[in-house]
């Protein structure tokens, strides 16, 4: 990953087939979601790329992700309260959820988005 992709929002887009509600087709939710990060720290790096397996595996085809870097626009971590990077950002399905930290506990991650129940087990 370049410095020029970490500057720039990279994305994936939602489906087309979305309802009023958030969902696709089949009524699975869809999910927003946004990574605050500092440059090109290893711990950025680490957390998006752990990020894209976690969509990758469990969210295929049903997630946006947005890439904001902080040293870039620090200002844009005022509107979710970033206090700390890198930090994932669940903005749909709601409430908003976040968690702290390289992403690298996929377990964690999953429980944190509400993919999965807390005790493991698919959702």
């Amino acid at each position: 990953m370049n410095d020029e992709q970490m500057e720039s929002s990279e994305s994936q887009e939602f489906s087309s087939n979305i309802d009023e509600d958030g969902n696709a087709a089949d009524g699975a939710p869809m999910y927003d979601l946004r990574l605050y990060v500092a440059g090109q720290s290893p711990r950025s790096v680490r957390a998006l790329e752990n990020l894209r397996v976690v969509c990758d595996e469990h969210l295929s085809g049903r997630y946006r992700v947005e890439v904001i870097d902080l040293l870039v626009n620090p200002a844009l971590a005022r509107g979710d309260e970033i206090v700390a990077v890198p930090t994932l950002v669940r903005k749909l399905p709601e409430p908003i959820r976040k968690i702290i930290g390289d992403l690298s506990d996929t377990e964690r991650v999953l429980v944190g988005l509400q993919v999965r129940p807390l005790g493991g087990g698919p959702a």
